[in-house]
């Protein structure tokens, strides 16, 4: 992202309420900002992690800025229709992305030339949280861990679906690697949200799933499913019984998804800074805190200080670019 000294000049000025009309930028001639609401768009239908997350952002954020932050979702494409609504929006801080590592990491590789958008286009904010993946799988099934799963699809090769919120999110390449790792043929179902993939799992329909742990937490521990093992290095405190699929015998079925705050490209600097040091106190604060390790979620911990910063999450998602678009080679999966 290219700044002029005459953009950060002006965006300096504003922020020091000093009257300088011909050099502040459109976001802060109009007063410290915000001074109408935001609209935070999920890529995702609700009910899933990206939408729960959302809303307790959104709360948050709307006690600190003083002004409401509306949740829109906007599902589609593996979350690449509404990720591509605020790479085009008015790049003012007023619309604002919860991206996702599939939309925000995944994509790009996957999807690849047929991409709406380009990272350039979307300008860091802040990492909210970071999520193991649940493998789990129906009650009817008879297996209860990771190993019995991998005898069991190796003697009905094919026979088993395997679910996901969609092709190409952090879900379906955590069920492609596992089926790399573990030799085994599944059927990958995609589903639009992990609402209707929950559905259909709770139902027997389909028979493994792969979620991000806070939307999945409380169907486990109600025993409407059966957790096999959490893709982290190191088990969930939320599911403390749950091993990892390290110590389930699958070291290289490791993935954690993460979710976090993306602007359009050419937002004001000082627009970004002021949200993401609203979110970093955000996810700093320990009732916020308390709901997010509650539902299995970890802190940022971008920064020594165990939060996140715009510059930190911007070196954060071009990293995970990188790694996820080596292991969408190496699977070989599509979007289609």
């Amino acid at each position: 992202m290219s700044i002029t000294r005459r953009s950060t000049l002006g965006a300096s000025l504003a922020l020091a309420g000093l009257c300088a009309p011909a050099l502040t930028t459109p976001a802060l001639a109009q007063g410290s900002f915000p001074t109408r609401p935001i609209r935070l768009i999920v890529p995702f239908p609700p009910a899933g992690t990206t939408d729960i997350a959302a809303r307790i952002l959104a709360e948050r954020l709307q006690a600190r800025l003083g002004q409401a932050v509306t949740v829109e979702n906007r599902p589609g494409a593996g979350g690449n229709i509404g990720s591509d609504v605020v790479a085009k929006a008015e790049p003012d801080g007023y619309t604002l992305l919860m991206q996702t590592v599939s939309s925000g990491a995944i994509n790009y590789g996957l999807y690849g030339a047929r991409m709406p958008y380009r990272p350039e286009e979307l300008a860091a904010v802040g990492l909210m949280l970071r999520v193991p993946n649940a493998i789990f799988v129906t009650n009817a099934l008879p297996v209860r861990t990771l190993g019995e799963l991998v005898a069991y699809a190796k003697a009905n090769p094919g026979k088993l679906n395997i679910g996901s919120s969609g092709a190409g999110t952090s879900l379906h390449m955590t069920g492609e690697l596992l089926k790399l790792e573990a030799g085994i043929d599944m059927t990958h179902v995609p589903f639009r949200g992990a609402g209707p993939m929950l559905a259909e799992n709770i139902a027997g329909r389909v028979e493994v799933g792969v979620d991000n742990l806070p939307s999945v937490i409380g169907h486990i521990r109600d025993g409407r499913l059966r957790a096999l093992a959490v893709t982290t290095a190191t088990r969930s405190p939320a599911l403390p019984d749950v091993p990892t699929t390290a110590e389930a015998g699958f070291p290289g079925v490791e993935a954690t998804a993460w979710f976090g705050v993306q602007a359009p490209a050419r937002t004001p600097p000082a627009v970004i800074e002021r949200l993401g040091t609203a979110i970093d106190l955000i996810v700093k604060e320990p009732e916020a805190a308390a709901r997010i390790a509650d539902l299995g979620g970890m802190p940022p911990a971008l920064t020594p200080d165990g939060g996140t910063s715009p510059a930190t999450f911007e070196a954060f998602t071009r990293a995970e670019i990188a790694k996820w678009g080596a292991i969408v080679r190496r699977s070989g999966a599509t979007a289609d």
